[in-house]
Formats: C-alpha cells, sequence, structure tokens
C-alpha cells in the first residue's frame, strides 16, 4: 500500500471486509486523522464482476455522504487515484463494534444495550426520512466508539428514493441473509421497515446472545424467517422485562402492518422501556394527573387537548429524599416538570438553588443532549413529570408548537436569571 493515497498519509491498515480494506490516514489540509476505505484491486479488475463492484463500493460514498447524524459514521470524500478507489470517512479510535457483544458470555447491562438499540432507531428514522434504507443492519456494520456510542457504517448496498441515483444501487437478493428481512430474502418490494426488522435480530442478539430464528443451516434459517415465529426471548433470558419483549416481538413482524412503521415509533417504545428500567412510573390515574398538572405555571394557555396530549407524552416519576434525579456528568434528552415537592440544583458539591412545584430543570439536555452541567436531588418527596424529546415528536404539530414556545420562554429566563446572577457575582 502507498503511502500517498490522494491527499491523504497513510500510516497502517486497521481493519478490512468483503468491499475493501480500511486505514488510518491523515488529512493535512484540515489536520486530522480519518479512515480511508480502499476498495479490493482484486474484485475491480474481475471482467464480468468488476463495474458492479466498483459501483456498491462508491454507492457507500453517494449515500452516507448524504446524511449527517452523530449515530452515522460520517463520510467526507470519494476518489480515486491511479486504479485505486477509495472513500475518506471519520476515524473510530480505539473502537469496536456491536458483534462482539453477541456472544452469551459478552452481553452487556440491559439498560445500556435498550440504549444503543435507542440512538440505532433514531439514526435509522433520521436516514429513512432522507429517503435511504441501509439494507445491511448487523452487528458488524454498528461501530461502537471507546464513549459506548453507536456509529452505523456501510452503506455499500443502501438504496436510495432517488430516480438520479439508481445506477449506483446494487438490486437483487442483496444483504446479509442472517438479518434479511422476509420481503428482502424473497426480493419482494422492500420499504425501511426491513432496517427495523434487521435491528430487531440485532438487539435480540445483544439481549440473548442468540438468533430469534435460530438455523443449523442457510435453508434452514431462511425458512424459519419467512415462516415460523421468533423463539420467545423467555427461553434465553427469563428476567426481562415484558416491555422489552414486546418491542422486540414487534420488530419482528413479518407483515410490515404489524411490524413498526418508522424508527421513531421503536426509539419512543425504548424510551419509555429506559424508565421502567430504571424506575417504576407512579401509578396515578389520568384524571388525577390532569387535575395536577393543568393548574401549573407551564401549561397556562394550553387547551385542555394538548395537556392530554403531553400527558400520554410523558413519564411520571417518584423520587425519595435525597435522591440524585440527575447527576453532574449524565448524557440524556430529558426535561423534568415539578408536579409536587421541591429539589435542589448543586455544582461540585455547592448549592445553586431551589426550585419548587411548578418550576422545570433539564432545558439544556432536552435542548440538545449536552452533559448535565450540575446534579438535582430531591428535597423531600418529589413527584416529577419527565418528558422526552423523542416522545413529543409524537404529539399533534399544534401541541409540539406550543410546547415549543413555552420551552424556550422557560430557557430564556434561566438564562436571565443564569445571567443576573454571573453580573451580581452570585
Amino acid at each position: 500500500m502507498a503511502a500517498q493515497l490522494g491527499k491523504y498519509e497513510v500510516n497502517r491498515e486497521i481493519g478490512r471486509g468483503g468491499m475493501g480494506v480500511v486505514y488510518q490516514a491523515y488529512d493535512p489540509y484540515i489536520d486530522r486523522q480519518v479512515a480511508v476505505k480502499v476498495a479490493m484491486a482484486d474484485a475491480l479488475k474481475e471482467r464480468n464482476s468488476g463495474d458492479r463492484f466498483r459501483k456498491m463500493f462508491f454507492n457507500e460514498a453517494h449515500t452516507a455522504g448524504m446524511l449527517r447524524h452523530p449515530n452515522i459514521l460520517d463520510i467526507f470524500d470519494a476518489g480515486v487515484d491511479e486504479d485505486k478507489c477509495y472513500i475518506g470517512m471519520e476515524l473510530i479510535e480505539h473502537g469496536d463494534t456491536l458483534r462482539s457483544y453477541t456472544n452469551v458470555d459478552n452481553l452487556l447491562p440491559l439498560n445500556q444495550v435498550a440504549e444503543l438499540v435507542f440512538r440505532c432507531a433514531k439514526a435509522l428514522d433520521y436516514a429513512h426520512r432522507q429517503g435511504v434504507i441501509h439494507r445491511d443492519i448487523k452487528p458488524s456494520n454498528i461501530l461502537l466508539t471507546q464513549e459506548m456510542d453507536v456509529k452505523i457504517a456501510d452503506f455499500s448496498i443502501a438504496h436510495i428514493n432517488r430516480t438520479d441515483l439508481s445506477q449506483t444501487m446494487p438490486m437483487g437478493f442483496v444483504g446479509s441473509p442472517r438479518y434479511m428481512s422476509p420481503e428482502q430474502i424473497q426480493e419482494d418490494s422492500i420499504t425501511h421497515q426491513t432496517d427495523l426488522f434487521s435491528l430487531g435480530i440485532v438487539a435480540y442478539e445483544l439481549l440473548t446472545g442468540h438468533h430469534p430464528f435460530g438455523g443449523e443451516s442457510f435453508s434452514n434459517l431462511i425458512h424459519r424467517v419467512i415462516n415460523e415465529e421468533p423463539t420467545p426471548l423467555a427461553t434465553f433470558r427469563p428476567d426481562l422485562p415484558p416491555i422489552l419483549d414486546r418491542i422486540i416481538i414487534k420488530c419482528l413482524e413479518k407483515s410490515t402492518d404489524r411490524r413498526y412503521r418508522m424508527g421513531l415509533d421503536l426509539a419512543s417504545d425504548l424510551s419509555m422501556a429506559f424508565t421502567h428500567l430504571e424506575r417504576p412510573q407512579e401509578n396515578i390515574p389520568a384524571r388525577e394527573k390532569f387535575e395536577l398538572v393543568k393548574p401549573l405555571d407551564f401549561f397556562r394557555g394550553f387547551p385542555d387537548s394538548e395537556i392530554w396530549e403531553i400527558i400520554r407524552a410523558s413519564v411520571w416519576q417518584d423520587a425519595a429524599p435525597g435522591e440524585a434525579v440527575i447527576k453532574e456528568g449524565d448524557i440524556d434528552d430529558s426535561f423534568f416538570i415539578i408536579i409536587d415537592g421541591a429539589v435542589n440544583i448543586t455544582k461540585q458539591s455547592r448549592m445553586l438553588s431551589r426550585l419548587k412545584s411548578g418550576d422545570c430543570f433539564g432545558e439544556m439536555g432536552y435542548l440538545n443532549k449536552t452533559r448535565r452541567s450540575a446534579t438535582v436531588t430531591a428535597d423531600g418527596h418529589l413527584a416529577l413529570m419527565k418528558v422526552n424529546a423523542t416522545l413529543i415528536e409524537q404529539v399533534s404539530l399544534e401541541c409540539q408548537l406550543r410546547f415549543s414556545r413555552v420551552f424556550l420562554r422557560v430557557l430564556s429566563d434561566r438564562l436571565a436569571k443564569t445571567t443576573d446572577l454571573v453580573v451580581r457575582g452570585g
């Protein structure tokens, strides 16, 4: 391998797969380390399949290059240097793939699996809304960073719903059979729901260390995917919460009418599962929730119908005195409204403020999912409404707009108070 490839200074090989060899390289123009995938030279020279291989290779640049999402691997550029075809992409240093955690002896904690699948679902939802169907979702195509975040990679056989790019797309029986949907195996028309079926298989393997359809042979596996129900998760993991079992089974429905329609729908259900896994919801009747929420300042001006929407799209939780609701350094996208009780806000053990019924906290995490800058602790018994950004996307557009206006007002007031404290030296 030459030390120079286009503008890149190639350092060392870091991986290889069916489409090419991946090297760590340096981009001197923007002073950063990158990954460069180089197409297999022999495959490009094949008389009958070389042109198709070349199209598939550059399909990754065409498709992933359209996408900008924190959980999709960034593609920077692509080119040809003499007889070498290459793609420059984001480098995941010291990373791994989810394949390492589909072994029964090396499974990740339940909460972590749910969160990783949640992020994949949101990333796929984004890609699908851009007209991109991945078609090869499997553990080895989902990279894992040192911070245990995911990056979906390898869009080489992706389908784009755009006629001007149809010539770059491989058609027919393409993908990895162990992770194909029934419609993909049978070469029927596919939609983005095929990716959600594949993600369901990945989630099943991460939770149990087993494939949902078993299959000692290729033919047996294909038969089971098309004709039989998946093995119940409880066969391998009787400790799994029923809500996770329902979510995975819905991903693996053979009929697309019964399968999740969008990645956001799957993400929403997983978001609820996070809360169930962390702590039980308060068992409060819906009418009582409404009566508690309606008088709060946050909901002033909301029609009753939209208050009900927010209630259905939120999680109710209880905290004991002294319990930390948010910890400094945590990352999530939840926003909290205090229904009853009070909280203390501290940073590095220094008291910043105290909030009471009707007040809100967690605005910045909700807005851009940054690390929490302070710790929030219950000052006595505490009842909260927890609003997740993903769930709010499920309410009506009118309700979303009103919620956003009020949220921005709350955020503006909080920033004004913070600025005033800084000016006064508080």
